[in-house]
């Protein structure tokens, strides 16, 4: 029982959240009323095009003039119902449109703005953005609107139909039942399937995503069969619980389709019957040819909204499945907007802690640092340096302790500081294109004098001139996610020049010479001494030389 009521009542938030992402808010609900309403205009099309049917048939006899207005009004229907039915899908496409670029916007923020204690792999992110926002474009596009209009538009018909035959309309809404009753069942048969086949696409998308992300590791160890194999298996499951999906389907279409074919043979048995004079019983009404031919024409109109709500419904499903990875998704945390100042900074007693982890990454520390101070961290790998800074940044949790920034409580500093990590993250795009990263409004003497403050200069005018074949377009040189083109020493000044342009008051630079010889090494010092200037700095290194240039040093375990 109390299984039962928890279904309820998350089938129930489900329900709300959906009607959310639908945009009843933001002017969803008037598309999906606009849908709905050709929808409906299209059934009104069908009366009329059965009608001009049912006159055109009666006035044959009459010659060719009197079939003409009726021909003409059943061309004037049909060509209306064509129109009607582009429209109410062009109107649904774009309710859907909005609906999925409000969702997806959700769900980068959540990608880009989660919480430490929050990690969701970036397949899975991808998976969300992708397949889950995908999920909902036939649940707002078809099903919402199919739905409002069936609940209308089968009434419209019976109307329609009883203006020529009571007996009919009766037959038409007897079966009525039966069909909606193998319709629930079908629905609730599918649902589960819907589910699993959801949940192994998630698994395939996240998997694949994931090993395209790290396909340097995977060629590394020579793990590419083995990832291939697992891939595979993933895709035949997959594929198995889409046919099992396709089945059910299969299944209660062909049930769908029988009860509206028997309802559909009653009408046309009695219209026949009652025109030969051959009913087994006395009929309440007589009718006519003209009746007869109306409402065999419009008996099938009567189950057409049902039948395009039922080709929706497995759209429904889908967003339901969808929903519930959407609902679990974390919130994105708020972050503080880029400040002009520093201020002083405190850490007392901070302890950090990453989950699954059985021993604490950093353990106490405190320390003040305060405005255009330079600090230097040091200690052995494992200390947690890095992890100091990415808990400036908000990328690692807090577990106990406080951080204030001049006695205000502080979350984190990633709108007031600048960061270049140990390992330089590039994407695939120009220089420009990784330098305004960091600051999209910069302009080109910004630009410029960031690059030169990095030290990057020389090389950029080295490739202007053409002396490197590979690389010859100076801001607009092209590069790949891994820096293709440059030295490991000139993607470090590109990641120093990204953190120089954005105008935040904090620097933070995580290991900045690593791997470099000892010239190298003296260059990006000499880069980086200057770049302090004006900036309260906090730098994680093993190097002593880097660490020369800090106004103090904190070795980690004895920080004051």
């Amino acid at each position: 029982m109390t299984t039962m009521v928890q279904d309820k009542i998350h089938a129930r938030a489900r329900t709300r959240w959906l009607r959310t992402a639908a945009g009843r808010e933001h002017g969803g609900a008037g598309r999906e009323r606009g849908a709905a309403g050709l929808l409906l205009l299209d059934t009104a099309a069908a009366i009329g095009f059965a009608g001009a049917l049912a006159g055109g048939v009666v006035a044959v006899p009459h010659g060719v003039a009197a079939v003409v207005p009726w021909a003409l009004l059943a061309i004037a229907a049909g060509a209306a119902r064509g129109c009607l039915a582009m429209a109410a899908i062009q109107v649904g496409a774009r309710g859907a449109a909005a609906a999925k670029h409000r969702q997806r916007g959700l769900v980068v923020a959540a990608a880009l703005h989660r919480a430490p204690d929050r990690p969701i792999g970036d397949g899975g992110f991808a998976h969300l953005a992708v397949d889950a926002v995908e999920a909902l474009e036939g649940h707002v596009a078809r099903f919402l609107p199919a739905r409002r209009a069936s609940s209308i538009a089968p009434f419209i018909v019976l109307l329609a139909t009883a203006c020529a035959s009571w007996v009919a309309t009766a037959i038409l809404a007897l079966t009525l039942i039966p069909f909606i009753a193998a319709m629930a069942l079908a629905g609730g048969a599918a649902a589960e399937e819907s589910r699993r086949q959801f949940a192994a696409l998630a698994r395939l998308s996240g998997r694949f995503a994931d090993r395209i992300r790290a396909l340097p590791v995977v060629l590394a160890f020579r793990a590419e069969d083995r990832e291939a194999v697992a891939i595979g298996t993933a895709a035949d499951d997959l594929a198995r619980r889409t046919i099992r999906v396709l089945r059910v389907a299969f299944l209660s279409s062909a049930s769908l389709e029988f009860f509206a074919a028997l309802s559909v043979a009653l009408v046309a048995v009695y219209c026949g019957f009652a025109l030969l004079g051959l009913l087994p019983f006395t009929a309440p009404e007589t009718l006519t040819l003209g009746q007869a031919f109306f409402v065999l024409a419009l008996a099938p109109e009567f189950y057409a909204p049902m039948r395009r709500l039922a080709a929706a419904y497995h759209d429904k499903q889908a967003a339901e499945t969808a929903a519930d990875a959407l609902m679990a998704m974390p919130e994105p945390v708020s972050r503080a907007p880029i400040g002009s100042t520093s201020g002083t900074l405190t850490l007392r007693d901070v302890s950090i802690r990453y989950p699954g982890s059985d021993h604490p990454a950093v353990s106490g520390l405190s320390l003040t640092i305060v405005p255009g101070e330079t600090v230097a961290l040091l200690g052995p790998s494992g200390s947690g340096k890095t992890s100091v800074l990415h808990l400036l940044l908000g990328l690692a949790p807090l577990t106990a302790g406080s951080i204030t920034l001049d006695g205000e409580p502080l979350d984190t500093l990633a709108g007031r500081a600048s960061w270049a990590g140990q390992h330089p993250l590039l994407i695939p795009g120009t220089i420009r294109e990784n330098l305004l990263l960091a600051h999209p409004t910069a302009t080109e003497a910004a630009l410029h004098a960031a690059v030169e403050a990095a030290g990057l200069g020389p090389m950029l005018a080295h490739r202007a001139r053409g002396l490197d074949a590979g690389l010859d377009a100076g801001l607009d040189t092209p590069l790949d996610a891994r820096g293709g083109g440059l030295s490991g020493g000139e993607r470090r000044r590109l990641s120093l020049a990204r953190a120089l342009l954005k105008p935040a008051p904090f620097l933070l630079l995580d290991e900045p010479t690593a791997h470099l010889d000892a010239d190298a090494e003296a260059a990006l010092i000499a880069t980086i001494a200057r770049a302090m200037t004006g900036r309260t700095t906090l730098i994680a290194t093993h190097s002593a030389a880097l660490a020369a240039i800090a106004t103090r040093t904190v070795h980690l375990g004895d920080a004051a």
